[in-house]
């Protein structure tokens, strides 16, 4: 029995984390402190719950537990990566672990310039973050005004080895791969890309303009055309840059609005004196805690994930542990970095440009936001309690498909809060059940997906690392059963609940522990439910077609001599399907990339005989 007045009393005055539990043994709450003793007793005392978050969390401490760390900054890197992991419903999240682009150009023989998301030490020159939309603008006009090369050739190993791509004939590429373009004079180009980069535009815009009129002295008029196609590229992108700032320094602008359901950060990324784009962030957990809180929260997730740390961070509120986390922030960014709260000049100004776009983003979207979160959170919400589980964030749903036992494949999606992770779907080619038999084929790819967990596990590697909160199939109790006995197998233990289907094959409800669950047709947790099935589905159909036609293929064509693999795929990339390819008359045949007459002929006959 969990005595917690006992456990105060064994509370070190050291530096740690701390995890309070409600009587269920959910992790509600995870803090840290320089001093765990003081920190943790505050919670039982009567004078710490006058305020209303403290007051709410108190009521539902049961017991708690901590860890005991070095120092600060290691309680507040182990304090983030918990909340991250556990996200305990009194902590701020942020609603999307967002990661930012940079635009990087490679180290290598004729650089190409690439949109990532992640900054390596390897020679490469980064430039950002930036905004999606702002990082795939610029990368457009560069390739538009400097055709630079975007192939995946290694050069110099791939130099002279193939045609040249479609971008050079469609004017965005110089085509380095085939020697159209010197080193030197590639090199050249990159200087002036990274001048772009750097905002140095004045500077640029004067080069480009005397080269205009020199090549225009010399009558080279389409050319002088081209360099002022760039310069009007170059002004417009300066003019969406309008925000000019004194300082040089790279900047980031934190801004907070908040109402009484919801809050949201507004971030401006400025960088050499220019605004590279901004982000809107909505955040979830506990409203009632004050400003400082949110943001003191906001910035250690935050800057726990971003590959880019800038050399200040401009804020309207004070924070907590400032000392603390400017120390971390400047571990792990290997700069100083200054967390200020500018009151006049510039800087101040710019923070109120990011509180005025902070609130009126959130009254902008403060209503779709709720409705989206009806149709995902709120929805997955309202199975949880209809089906009298825990907690619910990861579905995934199952399904089969086969026509007349042909070739039979699976699928699984994946839906977190309510939303399809796309990246975690999976699909399986049936390998041990003859024909049409879905609840033998649905244990087999249960028993490999959650075979290949097992194995993820034991490896520690990411590959199918997670476990759902519940299992959808599409079916009923005879899917079910099939799925309970492969995870009986496995000693795991998942709830598992069958997608209905009514008598004109639409959804009907959902079973789970032999009683079927319905809701409201018109209902946000209807929809999801309908949703969930039809796209399990049509992952297996997609899935299933593409199969069929490569089987069709093989059967069509691979009895036909001199038909491989290369003269297939250029038939079908010429005619698209075999009704056609059937349909074809001999000239088009022989006109085939890669055919002769001989083959062509072969190809007709076949066909027409």
């Amino acid at each position: 029995m969990f005595n917690i007045s006992e456990e105060l009393k064994k509370l070190p005055e050291k530096s740690g984390v701390y995890i309070m539990k409600d009587k269920d043994e959910n992790i509600i709450y995870i803090g840290k402190s320089v001093n765990l003793k003081n920190r943790v007793r505050q919670y039982f005392q009567e004078s710490s719950k006058e305020n209303l978050k403290t007051k709410m969390l108190s009521s539902q401490i049961n017991s708690f537990e901590y860890i005991i760390t070095t120092n600060e900054i290691e309680a507040l890197v182990l304090e983030n990566n918990l909340i991250k992991t556990n996200k305990p419903k009194y902590n701020i999240a942020l609603k999307d672990d967002k990661t930012y682009p940079y635009i990087k150009i490679t180290n290598e023989m004729f650089p190409c310039i690439i949109k990532v998301r992640i900054v390596k030490k390897d020679g490469a020159v980064y430039f950002g973050p930036y905004s999606d939309f702002v990082a795939n603008e610029t990368i457009n006009i560069i390739h538009n005004i400097w055709q630079i090369r975007s192939s995946k050739k290694k050069l110099p190993r791939d130099l002279n080895k193939s045609r040249a791509c479609l971008n050079y004939h469609i004017g965005r590429c110089k085509a380095p791969c085939i020697s159209l373009v010197s080193e030197y004079e590639y090199s050249i180009i990159i200087k002036e890309v990274i001048n772009f980069l750097n905002s140095n535009y004045d500077e640029l815009i004067k080069k480009l303009t005397d080269d205009m009129l020199n090549a225009a002295d010399n009558l080279n008029f389409e050319y002088a055309k081209v360099i002022r196609n760039k310069i009007e590229a170059i002004n417009n992108l300066k003019q969406k840059q309008n925000l000019e700032n004194v300082s040089s320094n790279n900047q980031d602008v934190i801004a907070l609005a908040k109402n009484e359901n919801d809050a949201l950060i507004q971030i401006f990324f400025i960088r050499g004196g220019k605004m590279t784009g901004r982000e809107s962030i909505f955040l979830e957990g506990n409203m009632e805690l004050l400003n400082s809180e949110i943001i003191t929260s906001f910035i250690k997730q935050f800057y726990s994930e971003i590959s880019f740390i800038p050399e200040e961070i401009l804020l309207g509120e004070k924070i907590e542990d400032k000392e603390i986390i400017t120390n971390w922030l400047k571990s792990i960014s290997n700069h100083n970095v200054k967390i200020l709260n500018p009151k006049k000049g510039n800087k101040n100004k710019l923070v109120e440009l990011a509180e005025n776009n902070a609130q009126i983003t959130l009254n902008q979207f403060g209503k779709e936001l709720k409705r989206q979160k009806d149709k995902t959170i709120g929805a997955v919400e309202d199975i949880r309690l209809a089906l009298g589980i825990s907690d619910i964030k990861r579905i995934e749903a199952y399904d089969i498909s086969n026509i007349q036992g042909f070739e039979s494949v699976g699928s699984m999606v994946v839906f977190e809060n309510g939303r399809p992770k796309h990246s975690d779907y999976r699909k399986f080619k049936i390998k041990t059940v003859k024909g049409s038999d879905d609840y033998a084929s649905i244990s087999e790819i249960l028993d490999r997906r959650f075979k290949r967990y097992l194995k993820s596990k034991e490896e520690n590697t990411e590959n199918f690392s997670k476990l759902p909160d519940i299992i959808f199939v599409d079916g009923a109790a005879g899917q079910i059963n099939a799925v309970k006995k492969v995870l009986n197998t496995l000693c795991i233990n998942i709830p598992i609940a069958g997608m209905v289907k009514d008598e004109n094959h639409k959804t009907k409800c959902l079973l789970y522990n032999e009683k079927e669950i319905f809701f409201p047709k018109n209902s946000d947790t209807f929809k999801l439910i309908t949703r969930i099935q039809d796209e399990v589905h049509r992952f297996a159909i997609e899935y299933h077609r593409k199969l069929r036609k490569d089987t069709l293929i093989k059967s069509e064509l691979d009895d036909i001599e001199g038909i491989g693999k290369k003269r297939k795929n250029a038939l079908f990339s010429k005619f698209g399907s075999i009704e056609k390819i059937k349909s074809a008359t001999l000239k088009e045949l022989e006109e085939t990339k890669g055919f002769n007459s001989k083959v062509a002929q072969k190809l007709y006959d076949f066909f027409n005989s």
